[in-house]
């Protein structure tokens, strides 16, 4: 496999030779911005060039908030900077204190950069802030963490946390550029197609759902004055099953604007597959086989550890 490189206006493009460097490269993560007053000078031409040449393409900003308010103001800044590039993956580079409470502050951003249509986000994080930010990680769909180690161009040392890249020199040379690169490799049983969103042929070890596992849902909007009773009764179900397929743990308490999954059919109803896991599957496996992410299997099966599944599982795909 080639090599995984991020790269900013750092890397000049007049001194690249982006013929020779893609055929070094499977994934290019590009810089956007350095919080939102910094804009990366080369991050479209770098895009383009690699697009053109058929390398994959994600995209990172630097995070600088100083109040939730202002992560959200820079979520929505990356996004209306690099959206119509299209980038396979989206990355929060977390590397300064920029607030008192980093938690909340990045679980802000992240929020605000999904609602706004980004859909497979990713957190960078310091190996030296790990401990001391303590991210909720569940949120983001891959984690990267970078150490070196002897910084000479190998891997010498692995993160002493569990991440999904792992950026292991800031001093890689290729061919096509002759100054430094950040070099990454793939972690945590994670693939390629994961990240690129190229989705590999599934292997004779793979099985796939039966019919009978398959049932199609409408997603219903609540509405003021709804009771689950004259949904289910509205739908010609009961209660009982909006209850157990929505998670509903009080059946007399449910909000506007809640979505809820409501089986049957519609002419604006999604396929819902209920996949049994087998041993050996990781939820970043079953993500890239249906061509969905992680985060949304979490949040749509209520896994509180995205690292711990067991066999005979059964996860919902919608």
């Amino acid at each position: 496999m080639g090599y995984i490189i991020d790269i900013s206006h750092h890397q000049v493009p007049s001194k690249i030779n982006y013929d020779k460097l893609a055929k070094e490269v499977v994934l290019a993560i590009i810089r956007t911005q350095y919080g939102s007053r910094t804009l990366d000078r080369h991050y479209k031409t770098h895009h383009a060039e690699f697009k053109k040449r058929e390398i994959p393409t994600a995209a990172y900003a630097w995070v600088r908030g100083f109040n939730i308010k202002d992560m959200e103001k820079e979520a929505t800044d990356f996004y209306n900077r690099t959206k119509d590039l299209d980038p396979v993956f989206w990355f929060l580079d977390v590397e300064e204190k920029s607030m008192s409470d980093m938690r909340s502050g990045i679980s802000a951003y992240i929020k605000k950069l999904r609602s706004l249509g980004a859909k497979k986000v990713g957190i960078y994080i310091a190996h030296h802030l790990y401990k001391s930010f303590n991210l909720n990680l569940d949120e983001a769909d891959a984690v990267w963490i970078p150490r070196y180690g002897i910084n000479n161009g190998k891997v010498n040392v692995a993160p002493a946390y569990a991440c999904d890249l792992h950026q292991y020199t800031s001093v890689g040379k290729l061919n096509g550029y002759s100054g430094n690169l950040d070099l990454n490799r793939l972690m945590n049983g994670k693939s390629l197609d994961y990240f690129t969103g190229k989705k590999a042929e599934p292997s004779g070890a793979t099985v796939t759902p039966k019919p009978a596992q398959t049932s199609t849902v409408t997603i219903y909007t609540v509405k003021k004055g709804d009771t689950l009773s004259e949904i289910a009764t509205k739908y010609k179900t009961t209660v009982a099953k909006l209850a157990d397929l929505n998670d509903i743990k009080n059946v007399n308490k449910i909000y506007v604007g809640e979505k809820l999954k409501v089986p049957g059919s519609s002419t604006n109803s999604k396929q819902s597959i209920l996949y049994i896991v087998k041993r050996g599957d990781t939820l970043s496996e079953i993500a890239t086989k249906y061509n969905t992410t992680v985060y949304k299997l979490v949040k749509d099966n209520n896994i509180k550890n995205r690292n711990l599944i067991y066999p005979g599982q059964k996860i919902k795909i919608l």
